[in-house]
């Protein structure tokens, strides 16, 4: 398979791979240095990691999945691949998906998807989905 992407241009998969390292950092409340330090490389290594600028290595995947306490296979959830002409980034999955993985990678995007995980009731979470689509609405028309 060829890509169209330039040779300092991150990969799409590493940029995928890199915001799953991110979340779940994230979630765990853990800083890049803390997780350079637990791997052996530098925070600035981390960095490069989450934006996919560099790549990370079978055996560091292995280490890393060991630390942030998830299996391999997490850091390639949702990633369903690509097709050649589709612009660097974006992938085949649906409409939804890079507002989900926009959202997702930001700071308020990790607070608030874990605030919301740890409700419990059903009904609860069902009422904070409906407030924001009311909000979201009254935003479109301003």
């Amino acid at each position: 398979m060829t890509t169209k992407h330039g040779p300092r241009s991150a990969n799409p998969v590493d940029t995928h791979v890199g915001s799953r390292i991110r979340v779940r950092r994230q979630v765990l409340k853990m800083s890049q240095e803390k997780l350079g330090d637990m791997l052996g490389v530098t925070f600035q290594q981390v960095q490069k990691y989450e934006r996919g600028a560099n790549r990370v290595g079978a055996s560091r995947l292995w280490k890393m999945s060991r630390v942030l306490d998830v299996p391999v296979s997490f850091f390639f959830d949702g990633l369903k691949g690509y097709e050649d002409d589709l612009p660097a980034g974006q992938f085949a999955e649906g409409d939804q998906t890079p507002i989900v993985y926009d959202f997702i990678r930001s700071t308020d995007g990790v607070s608030l998807a874990t605030a919301v995980s740890k409700i419990k009731n059903k009904a609860v979470r069902r009422q904070i989905l409906e407030l924001a689509r009311s909000l979201a609405a009254e935003a479109d028309k301003d």
